[in-house]
């Protein structure tokens, strides 16, 4: 049976809807980061580019490094993006756009986000890379879709225990990341962490401005949350919804992290623009070990 125009929405060059990309155009493996400006940081170090495209905040670049096919695409920020982002790479590889319907036989992709966080514990410092091993929604993503065989719901009951979490809010989802790419992307240089997704900067995060929030200390409650022996190491913004969309899909994935604040000591990095560029080029080597 053919999937309905108004679920599978193509544009007139038959690309998918929102990226704006044809099967073709990606790899099989796809580095994703959230702001487009990075796009460019991350393929000026491959050795060719075949591929530009630009449609909203997803802007997609594919090349090749060291022999390898990658494709680098931006998401924007937040879990969201990530929802149509990993749907429409998904139906590039596992549905016939053509003529509609799913492929009888699926794919796989390995997709790596890198993307900078807020460490929530003194001892991870600025300038840190946290690989996340699991990843903690506070978005309510995963809750829109019938299949939560892969979530720990063991974790997340605990963490509303323990922290006193608002009925108001969306009930939190526990995800594992893929455990191949952990590994392959791990070292001596990296610290594994179980990353908490927020659904916003400033008060999802308790930053306050003018703005005030219900509780001043959830930061504080969720840097104490233990259960099992796990720990929330840092917050971010997509990671959640990448873990959570790549197991409902069957794909591979990691979110690399880069430490851009330490919410605890209240320091911020001087020099994000090069530790960026070192995990940058950390991932990329990583990727074609």
């Amino acid at each position: 049976m053919s999937l309905k125009a108004s679920e599978l929405i193509l544009n007139e060059d038959g690309s998918i809807y929102h990226l704006g990309l044809l099967p073709g155009d990606i790899a099989n493996t796809v580095i994703t980061v959230g702001d487009p400006g990075r796009v460019s940081t991350v393929s000026d170090h491959f050795d060719t580019i075949e591929l530009k495209k630009e449609k909203r905040e997803f802007n997609t670049h594919t090349g090749t490094y060291k022999g390898k096919r990658i494709t680098v695409m931006s998401t924007g920020m937040g879990t969201d993006n990530i929802d149509i982002a990993l749907t429409e790479l998904d139906a590039l590889v596992n549905i016939d756009l053509k003529a509609k319907k799913i492929k009888d036989e699926l794919s796989s992709l390995d997709i790596i986000r890198i993307g900078t966080t807020g460490s929530i514990r003194k001892e991870i410092p600025v300038d840190a890379f946290i690989i996340s091993e699991m990843a903690l929604g506070f978005d309510g993503l995963m809750h829109y879709y019938k299949d939560d065989s892969f979530l720990k719901n063991d974790i997340a009951e605990a963490f509303v225990e323990q922290t006193g979490w608002s009925a108001k809010k969306a009930m939190p989802y526990v995800v594992e990341g893929g455990k191949e790419l952990i590994e392959r992307l791990s070292s001596s240089s990296t610290i594994k962490g179980f990353t908490g997704t927020n659904v916003g900067f400033y008060g999802p995060q308790a930053r306050i401005l003018r703005a005030d929030v219900p509780d001043r200390e959830m930061n504080n409650k969720i840097s104490d949350f233990i259960y099992k022996g796990y720990s929330i190491t840092n917050l971010e913004m997509e990671t959640s919804g990448i873990y959570g969309m790549a197991k409902l899909l069957g794909h591979n994935a990691v979110s690399m992290n880069l430490v851009l604040a330490n919410r605890a000591s209240g320091e911020f990095a001087e020099n994000a623009k090069e530790m960026m560029d070192k995990l940058i080029k950390y991932c990329l080597e990583k990727i074609v070990t």
